[in-house]
């Protein structure tokens, strides 16, 4: 298929390979832009068959993708992580996509899971997630996290379901929820957000029952609760942070003459 597939990745090794694996068949090139990793994944990314960048830095989610973007050569794109996979079915719908070619872009509904669990509430399903568009009619946000395709075109949808192993261990979401607050606070800042003493606290709270109450987490059992309660913390963590970055950054105020 006239499609290029990009990936970017931080120490993926227990996942690119599998990834790399289910894109194949229908891949005229995949592009695997690495920012150091440091477990293997460059190599084993090469002994599937991706052709691998790796950048001496780490501007942000949205930056970063669209350097990997800027490396595709083919007419059509699929943006997956590292810890996602094609089912064939799904393979094949992708291919059908490309090759009727009635929208600039395609939504992907995405199921996840949460250490060996399928959530399907919490507001993690139906997950629709841009990931297939024609290059030149697309690019990616350039916020730090949680970036978004933006598309010059009309938008159709799949059916078939992108699967995501997002967390394995609860570590694994502590550490996930680290680095998305920091770099959710970042993004805050860049856009002069606001924030008080009880901002942290507030949306904390608002965090855990819009994902526990309102979108039905509680019926995702024990994981449907870890997640709110991640939600929280990270929500938390990150206008806390954010507090921290504008205390440093204000100017005092001059003295009265």
């Amino acid at each position: 298929m006239p499609l290029s597939v990009i990936v970017t990745t931080l120490n993926e090794r227990n996942n690119i390979v599998a990834c790399l694996a289910s894109v194949e068949p229908i891949a005229a090139e995949m592009i695997v832009v690495d920012c150091g990793s440091s477990d293997g994944t460059v190599e084993l990314a090469r002994e599937a068959g991706a052709t691998v960048h790796v950048t001496p830095d780490w501007p942000g989610f949205g930056p970063q993708k669209n350097r990997a973007l800027g490396l595709a050569t083919q007419p059509w794109i699929l943006s997956i992580d590292a810890d996602e996979r094609l089912s064939p079915a799904l393979a094949n719908e992708i291919a059908d996509a490309v090759s009727q070619a009635h929208h600039a872009g395609y939504e992907i509904p995405r199921l996840s899971q949460f250490c060996g669990h399928w959530v399907r509430h919490s507001g993690w399903y139906p997950d629709y997630v841009l990931r297939l568009f024609k290059r030149g009619a697309g690019r990616f946000s350039d916020h730090l996290v949680h970036e978004r395709v933006l598309v010059d075109g009309t938008l159709g949808r799949l059916r078939e379901q992108l699967l995501h192993y997002s967390y394995t261990t609860m570590a694994q979401v502590e550490e996930k929820s680290a680095r998305y607050a920091k770099a959710g606070a970042e993004e805050l800042f860049r856009r002069g957000v606001k924030v008080s003493a009880l901002t942290p606290w507030y949306k904390s709270g608002w965090a855990f029952v819009r994902a526990f109450v309102l979108q039905r987490g509680f019926m995702d059992g024990w994981a449907g609760f870890a997640i709110s309660r991640s939600h929280a913390h990270t929500t938390y963590s990150k206008y806390q942070q954010l507090r921290a970055l504008r205390q440093r950054h204000s100017t005092p105020s001059a003295p009265l003459e």
